[in-house]
C-alpha cells in the first residue's frame, strides 16, 4: 500500500513522525473493528485519520463515498440509498441520519484486535466513488478503482519533481475528501514515500507553522485563494521545494509574485473529478499545458475526449479546448462559459481573471444570467476588496473588457461562499447573491 520502508515517516502530527510501520498498525487495528457493511462515509478531518480509514475500509473491501461536500444533506442523500452504509469521523456531526463510529474509539477499542493486510490490492478493486463539485450541474457519480489511483499518482511523480529533489514531507490546504485532495495528500505521497502532514490548514500563519514542521525538501498544495492570502500576510516562509494549485486557474501575474516572494516554483495540475489530474504547466513559463505520458485527447465533433494511461475509458471534458502538438494544449475555458450580450461574446473564465488581476481586489467572481440565451440581461459580480472603491473596480474593468460586459450591479462583500476546496457552485452563488440583493 505504501512505497515506504517501515521505519521511514509516513505522516506528521504536531511536530512527531508516525511510521509507516505504526501506519500499518493503525491499519490492521482500525480495520478490525469496522462494522460488516459495503459502503462508508469517511468524514475524518485529520488527514492521518482519513488516511488510516480510507486503508481500512480497502482492507474491508469497503468502497468510501465522497460526496461533493460534507454538509448533513449532501452525506444523507447518499447513505439513505445505502443498505449498510455509516459514518466513520473523528468528530460527531450533527444531523446526520446514518450511524456515526468515533475514529479514536475504534482505534482504542479495549478489545482491538487487528487484521491482516494483503500482501497486494487488485488493480481493479473499486475502493471510492466520488461525486462532482456541483459547479457545473447536479452531482454524478465517478467510481475509482485502486489501479485508476495509483496510476495516475506514479504519472504525476514522474511529471513533478518528487523524485528528483528528494521530496520528503508535504502539507496540504485542501481536504482529503475531494479528487484533488485525494490524489496529492493521499495517493502521492503513498506512492512517492512521502509524509503528509496531517492538518488542513487555512490561514497564512498556519500553513507556514505546519511547513516549518516538517523536513525538507518539503511540497505545498494549495488553491489561488489560499495562494493569493499567503502573499498578503506579509510573513515568512520556510524554505519550499514547489507548490502545486488547482480548483481554479492561475494568473500568471499570482504565479510571478508567488514564485518571487516564496522563492520557489508554481505548478498547475489540469483535470476533473472525473479524469484525476491528466495535465500540468508551469504557469510562469507557459500559458499551455502538457499531458501526462500516455494521456491522450481527440475532438469529435464539439466534444474533445481525454483516454489512455490510467483512465479506463474515455472521458468527454467539459472545457473549450485547443489540441496542439507533441501533447500540448489549450484551455480555452468552459464549455458552458461563453456570454453573449448585445451581440458580443466573452469567457466568463477571462472576466474573472481579469476581475482577479485588479490591484487590491483578493476574492470575486462574475455572475452570468441565468437564462444565457438572454441578450438584454446584465452580468452581476461579486467582490472582496476593501481598499477600493465600486467605481475603481469598475474604472478598471473598463480598461480590459467591453463594455457590456462591466458588471451591473456590482456588490462589495466580506467573502464568497467558496466551498473547502475554493470552488464556488452555482446554486450556492445564485443563493448568496439573491441574499444581498
Amino acid at each position: 500500500m505504501l512505497a515506504h520502508h517501515p521505519q521511514q515517516l509516513a505522516a506528521w502530527h504536531r511536530g512527531a513522525g508516525i511510521s509507516a510501520a505504526q501506519f500499518y498498525q493503525d491499519v490492521a487495528k482500525l480495520a478490525a473493528q469496522l462494522p460488516e457493511a459495503g459502503e462508508v462515509v469517511n468524514l475524518c478531518e485529520d488527514r492521518y485519520h482519513f488516511a488510516v480509514s480510507f486503508a481500512a475500509a480497502i482492507v474491508r473491501q469497503q468502497v468510501t463515498l465522497m460526496p461533493s461536500n460534507n454538509t448533513p444533506g449532501a452525506v444523507n442523500s447518499l447513505l439513505i440509498k445505502s443498505r449498510d452504509g455509516y459514518c466513520l469521523t473523528d468528530q460527531l456531526q450533527q444531523g446526520i441520519q446514518a450511524r456515526q463510529l468515533l475514529y479514536t474509539e475504534l482505534l482504542n477499542a479495549r478489545n482491538s484486535d487487528s487484521i491482516a493486510l494483503p500482501e497486494q490490492i487488485e488493480a481493479d478493486r473499486q475502493v471510492a466513488i466520488l461525486y462532482t463539485s456541483g459547479s457545473t450541474g447536479t452531482p454524478k457519480p465517478n467510481p475509482k478503482s485502486w489501479g485508476e489511483l495509483k496510476a495516475e499518482a506514479d504519472s504525476a511523480l514522474q511529471r513533478f519533481p518528487f523524485l528528483s529533489r528528494s521530496v520528503s514531507s508535504l502539507v496540504a490546504t485542501v481536504p482529503a475528501q475531494h479528487m484533488y485532495g485525494l490524489a496529492t495528500s493521499i495517493f502521492f505521497p503513498w506512492q512517492g514515500g512521502i509524509a503528509v502532514h496531517t492538518g488542513r490548514p487555512l490561514f497564512p500563519a498556519d500553513i507556514a507553522a505546519d511547513l516549518a514542521l516538517t523536513s525538507a525538501p518539503r511540497v505545498l498544495i494549495t488553491t489561488p485563494l489560499h495562494l493569493r492570502a499567503c502573499l498578503d500576510a506579509g510573513i515568512s516562509w520556510p524554505e519550499i521545494s514547489f507548490i502545486i494549485s488547482a480548483t481554479a486557474p492561475l494568473s500568471r501575474e499570482l504565479a510571478a509574485e508567488a514564485e518571487q516572494q516564496l522563492q520557489t516554483e508554481i505548478y498547475e495540475i489540469y483535470g476533473s473529478t472525473e479524469t484525476g489530474s491528466i495535465a500540468s504547466r508551469r504557469t510562469l513559463k507557459d500559458e499551455c499545458w502538457t499531458l501526462y505520458d500516455g494521456i491522450e485527447m481527440e475532438q469529435q465533433g464539439n466534444q474533445t475526449y481525454a483516454s489512455g494511461g490510467h483512465l479506463p475509458h474515455p472521458v468527454v471534458l467539459n472545457d473549450n479546448i485547443e489540441i496542439l502538438t507533441s501533447g500540448r494544449f489549450r484551455l480555452l475555458g468552459r464549455n458552458n462559459d461563453m456570454l453573449k450580450i448585445a451581440g458580443k461574446r466573452a469567457s466568463l473564465g477571462d472576466l474573472n481573471q481579469k476581475l482577479l488581476a485588479i490591484p487590491g481586489v483578493i476574492d470575486g467572481v462574475f455572475i452570468p444570467p441565468e437564462n444565457p440565451n438572454n441578450e438584454k440581461q446584465r452580468l452581476s459580480a461579486l467582490v472582496v476588496a476593501p481598499s477600493l472603491s465600486k467605481q475603481e473596480v469598475l474604472h478598471q474593468l473598463a480598461q480590459s473588457i467591453d463594455a457590456a460586459f462591466l458588471p451591473r450591479p456590482l456588490h462589495f462583500v466580506e467573502s464568497l461562499p467558496r466551498n473547502s476546496t475554493g470552488k464556488l457552485p452555482r446554486e450556492q452563488l445564485i443563493n448568496f447573491l439573491k441574499a444581498i440583493k
